[in-house]
């Protein structure tokens, strides 16, 4: 019949059985191909790079990009899921150069630029196995057969046709323009990759005395990158702002901010004496063009006869920091480069490409960053240091090899996104963005300051930039392979687009007939993943109708570190070309933390090993982690504790329910095909459990289709926990009946259904135990059902089964046996000990046919609904003084007053229904608050009660003799029960029970050995002699010797 189901929890074993199913019967390529021909829902998987390993934050990506594909798939939506791999740029080179022992790029130009360029080819599938494995045992469903890369032909030939777009449109420029570099890679950074990459650091600024010319004084310049004071031609002062020039304590004359004078001088000061003495006042302009000679002799020889060496005006100096002067190297930062673009300044730069300082200084070779020692020493000889603070700040890092970064004037291929700055906006407007504050904020804030995008790279592995140019000036941007070739007449007809093939591609120049070479750069790795929309069905070239059907996607997920990252290249070239946002729907993602909430790192050694972890506990209770554990968008702390916690109440609760189901329905031989589920026959509690099932439906369906994923899982999981917990322990004898009666069989198919369609609705979250399920459900009994869950419709919601009134009165009742078990732990009384009565006052009353459910859950005989409960319990009020007697002072006495005098239980249903009580003090209206008040419950002897919200529930404690000797016997049914299977007996074995050592508990069994040998399947029972499995037990104080033996 059904396959019999393990009470095992580690599901790792089970999931790889059904992953070799999904694989040896093309689950997934049939999942495509039934939808072929439906509307579209178009998803874009952000390429990951096969070079390097997944991480755990990769499990999280992956599951939520699995889960929104396979619900809509179920819906009847065509789900195209092709995936791609990111493979160029210097993270692959940094591989290669560690694999080959070379250092720089000098090293890899004696290696050889094509063999370097293959090992390149080579590297990037390094990890191709592993990701595969790890998408597979995820649960990750996308087309690895037939992915897009990045480094193929036709990819970057529909790149080349992008770029020449930008170029026709006028947006792609060369500039010379200082820009994040790194030295380590030799190659600028664009700002979205600056973004990624700043650390706190602490390093030494420098205020420094510039001799004035003519003078014996100093200005007083402040820098926070002492590394570019040998490359200095100038100081700077806001034009605005008010100058002194000061005798200070230290015997020196300073120019400098009037505003800073106390900051910078004030602790020269000497006791009982000034710190420094105002000679002369200026303002900022005042002292344009005044002369001071260098601070070093290096730069003479780099003046090309430009004056240097004065003061010059700017408005972004301030007085924040500092000394309100500022030291001016055009070489090395922007607002440097404008002001000597604006006093035509010469351009010195005593910095290489590598980083290092220039032969023609003293600290030739050294890194720039740490010259800065060497420097403040030389400075301090000289006399013209006037101190080196310490300072905190946070200063940017090459992302891919962790150097510091340096702003260094290069020659730059741009794209001119300040230009289209008004469309990125107005595209962005059009995403639904979740959460909304990341979208408006965060990348709102980004494209707000758009800069325009540094695009061209100084290395080798890369889509190389396709501008051709010539000595006489003339440039061409070439769009496609067919372009070149008819432009040029050494062009193979297997050209690799690649360098340093392409290179040796050359041009005639229309205007002067001369060769023209390509530019050497290649370009930013993010417009390759930016470009992937169209890049990836090597549009316009071939499947033009693919891609308009396939664009705009609605839906992409990353984590929130692809906010300047992949979002916004998508967006760039997207607004760039079409003009129009690439994504309808952005789910951005949370990182994920170790569980204090600490950045996991293999230095800290708190990083998880994914496979390590989906080892451990399985895909599905790692997935449900994540959808469950917080809103995707907040960090999550990773943890086992927390990961077995969640498997255990959602899926361990459905486990154990289906496992329940089988094993009974194979005991009846119960076969769900030959029985239909007949809705006017069913009982209350059926009806209820098929309402909650359909709004459950419901409420996950419209979750998921508003990207609301732990709302979806909290509604799934509350089903889960009431069918098992409520309907199967309220329904447990139905399914124990003789024969098989319409009631039964009513139970059996309430069940059924409610367990395949749960699993249907949670088949996109949990997929391998749900295919589980499924196959031993449904599959195994019925040859003409879809092969597999994940072919399956979702389940409509069936409407006509939802009875709101039904499940709100349900609601009610369990938040009433809640309310009585909470009166029973109070009372310390046990379930399986009868209680004569109870009762409820609550603003709702429950007909007979709950309160006997009532009754039968707590054990209680008589369960009444009463509006008044003033002889069991009472409650009086005070005045919390802490709080009271700041607001109301003087009133204080007469709300002590009042309160006395109050009816204290209709005072404290007005504090549960409003949350305050109003009181009148002659006349003015006094509101408290329940932190206003100290409440104290008194309770009649012999009774217990809890009070939430509108409901009081009343518990009589008193025992009679009758009630005492009914707990026992429930007792010594569980008891049992237990033994039944301590001694591994089946569910139906019957059974001979012993027992002897107690003659009140023998005597219990006399009077009601009928109802004792019928709960237990006990044939019969024997007094004073035991056989078999036995067992002593303390009940309720008695000592007793039982004993249970199967009979054959």
């Amino acid at each position: 019949m059904y396959r019999k189901v393990s009470a095992d929890m580690n599901f790792v074993e089970r999931e790889k059985q059904t992953e070799k199913f999904w694989e040896e019967h093309e689950i997934f390529e049939k999942s495509m191909k039934q939808r072929e021909g439906n509307p579209s829902y178009v998803f874009y998987d952000g390429p990951p790079t096969a070079n390097g390993k997944p991480h755990i934050g990769h499990v999280e990506t992956r599951v939520i990009k699995d889960m929104i594909p396979r619900y809509r798939t179920m819906k009847g939506y065509m789900v195209p899921r092709k995936a791609g791999w990111d493979t160029h740029g210097l993270p692959v080179e940094l591989e290669v150069e560690k694999k080959l022992g070379l250092d720089g790029k000098e090293q890899i130009e004696e290696y050889g630029v094509e063999p370097f360029i293959e090992q390149c080819k080579e590297s990037v599938w390094k990890y191709e196995g592993m990701w595969e494995d790890f998408s597979h045992t995820v649960g990750f469903w996308a087309d690895m057969k037939h992915p897009y890369v990045t480094y193929h032909n036709d990819f970057i030939e529909s790149e080349w046709w992008a770029l020449k777009e930008i170029w026709k449109k006028g947006l792609l420029y060369k500039g010379h323009k200082i820009v994040p570099y790194c030295p380590r890679c030799g190659t600028p950074l664009s700002s979205h990759e600056v973004a990624q990459g700043y650390k706190d650091v602490k390093e030494r600024s420098a205020v420094v005395r510039f001799k004035v010319k003519g003078e014996d004084a100093y200005f007083l310049a402040w820098t926070t990158t002492p590394w570019t004071l040998p490359s200095n031609v100038a100081l700077c002062v806001n034009p605005e702002e008010t100058y002194v020039k000061a005798k200070a304590a230290d015997g020196h004359v300073y120019y400098m901010a009037e505003a800073l004078l106390d900051t910078v001088l004030g602790k020269l000061a000497q006791e009982d004496g000034k710190a420094y003495e105002i000679l002369e006042t200026y303002q900022g302009t005042d002292l344009e063009y005044k002369e001071y000679e260098p601070l070093f002799p290096y730069s003479a020889g780099r003046l090309n006869g430009k004056k240097a060496f004065y003061v010059t005006c700017a408005d972004y100096v301030t007085l924040t920091d500092g000394t309100g002067v500022v030291h001016i190297a055009p070489a090395f930062g922007e607002d440097d480069s404008q002001v000597g673009r604006r006093y035509d300044l010469p351009f010195v730069q005593m910095v290489n490409e590598k980083g290092e300082m220039t032969e023609d200084t003293p600290w030739a070779g050294e890194f720039c960053k740490k010259a800065d020692k060497e420097i403040l020493i030389a400075l301090e000889k000289a006399g013209l240091l006037f101190e080196a603070p310490l300072f905190e700040h946070s200063y940017p890092h090459c992302w891919r090899c962790d150097t510091p970064l340096i702003y260094y004037a290069r020659e730059t291929w741009f794209i001119k996104m300040t230009a289209v700055k008004e469309d990125l906006i107005r595209n962005n407007n059009t995403v639904n963005w979740i959460p909304e504050s990341i979208g408006k904020g965060r990348f709102g804030d980004w494209l707000e300051n758009v800069q325009d995008w540094g695009l061209s790279r100084n290395r080798y592995w890369g889509t190389p930039l396709p501008v051709w140019q010539c000595e006489c000036g003339h440039q061409e941007c070439i769009g496609s392979i067919q372009e070149l070739k008819e432009k040029s007449d050494n062009c193979p007809d297997d050209i690799e687009l690649h360098r340093p093939y392409i290179d040796k591609v050359t041009l005639r120049c229309p205007h002067c007939g001369k060769e023209m070479r390509r530019v050497p750069e290649v370009i930013d790795c993010w417009f390759d993943s930016g470009a992937m929309p169209f890049a990836q069905h090597h549009y316009p070239f071939e499947n033009k109708e693919l891609f308009e059907q396939q664009f705009p996607a609605q839906f992409i997920s990353e984590a929130v570190d692809q906010t300047r990252g992949w979002f916004y290249s998508l967006m760039a070239i997207s607004t760039l070309i079409f003009d129009k946002a690439p994504y309808e729907n952005v789910l951005v993602l949370g990182l994920v933390q170790d569980e204090n909430g600490q950045k996991m790192s293999k230095s800290k050694g708190n990083a998880v090993d994914p496979f390590d972890a989906l080892q451990t506990y399985g895909a599905d209770a790692i997935r449900w982690y994540f959808y469950s554990s917080s809103a995707p968008w907040l960090p999550s702390r990773f943890s086992g504790k927390a990961v077995v916690e969640g498997q255990r109440k959602f899926m361990g609760t459905l486990w154990n329910t289906y496992a329940f189901f089988v094993l009974y329905a194979n005991i009846d031989n119960f076969d769900a095909t030959k029985y239909t589920l007949d809705y006017d026959k069913l009982s209350v509690m059926d009806k209820w459990l098929l309402s909650r099932l359909e709004s459950t439906v419901q409420a996950v369906d419209d979750n998921l289709a508003n990207y609301r994923i732990p709302e979806a899982a909290k509604a799934l999981q509350s089903f889960v926990d009431d069918m098992s917990n409520w309907y199967v322990r309220r329904s447990r004898e139905r399914f124990w009946a003789k024969g098989m009666e319409q009631d039964k069989i009513n139970a059996y198919m309430t069940l059924y259904t409610a367990l395949v369609d749960i699993s249907k609705t949670a088949a996109p979250m949990i997929p391998f135990m749900t295919e589980d399920i499924y196959q031993n459900l449904v599959k195994s009994i019925d040859d003409a059902a879809p092969e597999s869950i994940h072919l399956c419709d979702y389940p409509e919601v069936k409407t006509e089964w939802i009875d709101s009134k039904l499940e709100e009165d349900m609601s009610d009742l369990l938040e009433v046996v809640v309310m009585g078990r909470a009166c029973r732990n109070t009372a310390n009384i046990k379930n399986r000990q009868p209680i004569g009565r109870m009762l409820v006052k609550s603003d709702f009353v429950l007909d007979t046919f709950y309160t006997e459910i009532i009754a039968d859950e707590l054990n209680v005989k008589n369960v009444e609904f009463t509006d008044d409960i003033a002889e069991f319990i009472s409650y009086t009020f005070k005045p919390q003084m802490r709080t009271v007697g700041p607001k109301y002072g003087k009133l204080l006495n007469k709300i002590k007053t009042a309160l006395s005098e109050l009816n204290g239980n209709s005072a404290m249903q007005e504090l549960k229904s409003t949350g305050e009580l109003k009181l009148d003090i002659d006349g003015q209206e006094i509101v408290l608050l329940e932190e206003d008040l100290l409440i104290d419950t008194a309770q009649m002897e012999g009774y217990v009660s809890e009070s939430d919200n509108s409901i009081t529930v009343v518990l009589d404690t008193n025992l009679t003799p009758e009630l005492i000797e009914e707990g026992f016997v429930r007792e010594l049914i569980s008891k049992i029960q237990t033994m039944r299977k301590e001694a591994g007996f089946e569910v139906m074995d019957k059974i001979r029970v012993g027992v002897k050592n107690n003659d009140r508990i023998i005597e219990i069994f006399r009077k009601h050995g009928d109802e004792i040998r019928s709960e237990v399947l006990a044939e019969e029972v024997t007094v004073g002699e035991t056989s078999g499995y036995e067992k002593e037990w303390n009940i309720n104080s008695e000592h007793v010797t039982l004993s249970v033996e199967r009979l054959s």
